[in-house]
């Protein structure tokens, strides 16, 4: 047999032939192949879904190096995952976070990695975009959901908004595919989706639209905020044209093609339709604590098995038991009877 159909075979068997190890599949036959990681749960905004205004970051001393980061990321690499992304918090306001870019390139020169990314809020990416780019980042997702100065202060509550359209320009600059990530705020920017849109598309970029997730205590109703995206495609059928896409990121957004502009607009309905049947997903916090599902509870510490033994026999030991734990999906709820979030930690914990 070729060698190109052993492989083929061996990873439809669950064994990647390339790497030497089997890969990670869930106890519904889902196989694990992206791998986001939360690298602080620090940030130099405060977006009012996201986080309180007055929020207590973890020690420093708790989060993981960046050498025990990179250890983690390689393992899960070694595993089978073929997609990384880099989260935080606002990734890029980790010290020396450029460091942990470079020695994870080396899995794309080898292969190994098919795609190596990060969400951002921009207001970093001005200073970074070309090192970004230089280390085999090809694209970011960068979180706008207003081009309103005003309301964007607001929203963020300490972002500037020409900081992030600077950051936008510079990474284009630098060859990076830029995709939009916007919130759906009910009663602040739904009247803007339209101008997101032609904007966004205009400039050659996805544009995704999210709904609000119950995670964390913001000091604020989250029943006040989530706009069902059913609602909102029904209003933006009225306006443009959809037409439905098979188009995947890896993620679980849902894409129409937009006819008037030509761009692509995605849906990520995490409340009005359950993404979760074809989830490929697991996330790692900056302390090393495994979260299967961005929704449940359940998780696994990576941190004890990383610093136990240089080998990863004890580490691959927990993250295939922890796999094997995996659920189908989530259950988020908001309405009148469920006003407190559905888990307690924040979005900047577990990673955007």
């Amino acid at each position: 047999m070729p060698m190109g159909a052993q492989m083929e075979q061996g990873k439809a068997s669950g064994f990647d032939a390339t790497l030497g190890q089997p890969a990670l599949i869930d106890p519904f036959g889902r196989a694990i192949s992206y791998l986001r990681v939360s690298v602080t749960d620090r940030c130099d905004f405060r977006c009012v879904y996201c986080m309180s205004e007055h929020m207590a970051f973890l020690p420093k001393a708790d989060l993981l190096t960046l050498e025990e980061l990179d250890r983690l990321c390689s393992a899960f690499v070694e595993r089978g995952v073929r997609k990384l992304r880099l989260t935080g918090g606002e990734p890029l306001v980790r010290r020396g976070i450029m460091t942990l870019f470079s020695t994870l390139s080396r899995h794309l020169a080898a292969g190994r990695l098919d795609d190596l990314t990060l969400t951002t809020n921009g207001s970093q990416l001005a200073k970074y975009a070309g090192e970004l780019a230089a280390y085999g980042v090809r694209r970011v997702n960068v979180s706008l959901d207003t081009l309103d100065p005003e309301k964007f202060r607001a929203i963020t509550r300490w972002g500037g908004l020409s900081q992030v359209l600077a950051g936008i320009d510079a990474a284009q600059a630098a060859g990076l595919k830029v995709k939009i990530n916007a919130v759906a705020l009910k009663g602040v920017n739904e009247d803007e989706f339209p101008d997101l849109i032609e904007w966004a598309h205009g400039r050659g970029m996805d544009l995704t639209l999210i709904e609000v997730m119950p995670l964390g205590d913001i000091g604020e109703g989250r029943l006040d905020q989530y706009l069902p995206l059913s609602m909102v495609r029904a209003r933006l059928g009225e306006r443009f044209s959809l037409e439905d896409l098979d188009y995947r990121t890896g993620g679980p957004a849902r894409y129409v093609k937009v006819a008037e502009t030509g761009g692509r607009l995605g849906f990520i309905t995490p409340l009005t339709h359950n993404f979760c049947e074809s989830c490929n997903r697991v996330r790692i916090t900056c302390t090393g604590t495994l979260y299967m599902c961005l929704g449940q509870e359940d998780a696994a510490d990576l941190r004890k098995p990383l610093r136990a033994s240089e080998g990863n026999d004890l580490l691959f030991a927990v993250i295939d038991e922890a796999i094997a734990r995996k659920p189908k999906g989530h259950d988020f709820i908001i309405d009148r009877r469920h006003q407190r979030p559905a888990l307690a930690r924040h979005m900047s914990v577990t990673g955007g």
